[in-house]
């Protein structure tokens, strides 16, 4: 354990009788761990589940902005209102879902699936509008504000309870490590499937631009008039098609977590009299130091990836001039994240969290630099974007493994307290989204502010600049703050075995046959 560590961190395991800590290792753990353990199959159903929300939100953060600026025709200034709001939202609904999850009793399907079979519907309707053109020009900007704002409350209505369900599916430690990693390798394949299926299809209609980017307005409308009607329709529908397809498989991965997964709940929750309210739960769950410094550290670190996400469509196709290569592009840095998350699996069981958070999000800073010095080169962004894959999938794997650690941390420091997980993930997906709508609002702004020209093949130079900060220099700081906030966070490798064996000790004393409620209430006090 690294020196000024303890104090914080001090093992809950330490001070336990040595007979509590004893009884983790006689034959009912044996059976306990037998009953806890998670079958392929379960995890494979539990890691489906991931896709929806990876597939849609790659769909939308690759292309949505590129589709309100040359597909829309929507102004670059409302385009920034659209992102920004719609981000903002997103963000603020995840704390709400939270608090009403919160509130939720236990049903025969569990306290967190209910939310997930009903919000599936109403969110495909949503995303499948957003994608749609409305023949009036005059309410544009509120069409998309409010079917954008209504899908992200939705997926949040489903994303959430999914997180937070990771708590639920298991109480071992190396099971739920498991799931995780399965849930990121699908979660990693939902990015290449929204990729592949938004790039590809959308990739055979052509969207038509204008030669001379500084035409006036009166022969900017004569090219839509006389030129581009038609190409611009085929492009709408292309939207619409891959719009639908990714709706299906959204059903489709719903309909598998839903029939293959299922609850359970802590043993010493259930002898719990009554919920601990929201707020005085959100106070505990904000008052946790190392809740509070994985938030930061992966707060500066998803914003550098999201940065890069929002405006790599733009950049490839302007800055590096890769008009009709960048949804391939994309296809690269999502396959070969796909391929390498088993490798960050088995580095992190093998070196550790922390240590797979420095080599894994650092690793990405070298490619970035690269990117912001060569010349415009396909072989070379190949190469880079193939490399770049590695650092997204550290980057995807590790905040969702590294919460439940914090979790059981705040579970044995607060034994009495149960029903704040929502509030642990709803609050981690807060932070990263509304930093992220204000980091894409931003960098439309400043594209808007730098003269770029809706439906132009080409950029002014400033623009193509612009673009080149928002997608290496700016990520690159924050993945660096990021990095030194990491060394804050004090759960080691050795604190997560000290938690473990507490934790295992608090488990099988409240699920014993012959545990009163007086020896669970003195178990803890003690702790």
């Amino acid at each position: 354990m690294a020196k000024g560590e303890g104090a914080e961190s001090g093992s809950a395991a330490g001070l336990l009788p040595t007979g509590i800590l004893q009884a983790g290792e006689l034959p009912v753990q044996k059976e306990s761990k037998k009953k806890n353990q998670l079958s392929i199959c379960n995890k494979l159903c539990y890691a489906v589940g991931g896709a929806p929300y990876q597939v849609t939100g790659c769909a939308l953060g690759f292309f949505l902005q590129i589709y309100l600026l040359d597909v829309a025709q929507v102004d670059p200034f409302s385009a920034s209102i659209i992102l920004f709001v719609g981000r903002a939202w997103d963000a603020i609904t995840d704390p709400l879902v939270g608090f009403c999850i919160s509130k939720s009793p236990w049903t025969r399907l569990g306290r967190l699936l209910p939310w997930i079979i009903f919000s599936t519907p109403l969110a495909i309707i949503a995303y499948f509008l957003i994608w749609f053109v409305p023949d009036f020009q005059q309410g544009q900007t509120l069409w998309y504000l409010l079917f954008y704002c209504l899908f992200e409350t939705l997926v949040t209505c489903f994303h959430v309870p999914y997180s937070a369900l990771t708590m639920f599916i298991s109480t071992e430690q190396g099971e739920r490590d498991s799931a995780t990693a399965y849930r990121m390798t699908v979660e990693v394949l939902g990015t290449v499937l929204g990729t592949a299926i938004q790039g590809q299809i959308v990739g055979q209609a052509h969207t038509p631009c204008v030669q001379d980017a500084n035409a006036s307005t009166v022969a900017l409308e004569g090219v839509n008039r006389t030129q581009s009607a038609t190409s611009l329709r085929e492009t709408q529908n292309a939207y619409l098609l891959a719009a639908g397809v990714i709706a299906s498989i959204y059903v489709i991965c719903a309909v598998i977590l839903t029939l293959g997964v299922r609850e359970q709940r802590e043993p010493y929750e259930t002898q719990q009299a009554k919920p601990m309210p929201f707020f005085r739960g959100l106070r505990l769950v904000m008052s946790h130091g190392p809740y509070i410094k994985l938030i930061a550290g992966f707060l500066f670190t998803s914003l550098a990836f999201m940065l890069v996400e929002g405006n790599f469509a733009l950049f490839c196709t302007y800055t590096l001039g890769f008009r009709n290569e960048f949804q391939n592009l994309l296809l690269a840095i999502m396959f070969s994240a796909t391929v390498t998350i088993p490798i960050w699996q088995w580095f992190l069981t093998r070196f550790g969290k922390k240590m797979a958070v420095y080599i894994g999000i650092s690793s990405a800073v070298p490619f970035l630099i690269l990117v912001a010095l060569m010349e415009s080169n396909l072989i070379v962004t190949y190469v880079v974007a193939v490399a770049a894959g590695i650092s997204v999938a550290a980057a995807f794997l590790l905040p969702w493994s590294m919460l439940p650690d914090v979790i059981d941390d705040f579970h044995l420091k607060q034994p009495h307290i149960h029903g704040t997980e929502p509030i642990f993930f709803s609050f981690y997906v807060f932070f990263t989204k509304f930093a992220s709508g204000v980091s894409l609002g931003i960098s439309t702004l400043s594209l808007d502010f730098t003269g770029y020209q809706t439906r132009g093949c080409s950029q002014p130079a400033r623009v193509k600049f612009t673009l080149k900060m928002l997608v290496t220099m700016a990520p690159i700081v924050l993945i660096l703050i990021g990095l030194l906030l990491f060394k804050l966070y004090p759960i080691d490798e050795e604190k997560r075995r000290q938690n473990k064996k507490a934790l295992q000790a608090l488990r099988e004393e409240a699920s014993s046959s012959g545990c009163s409620d007086t020896d669970s209430t003195e178990l803890a006090r003690i702790l």
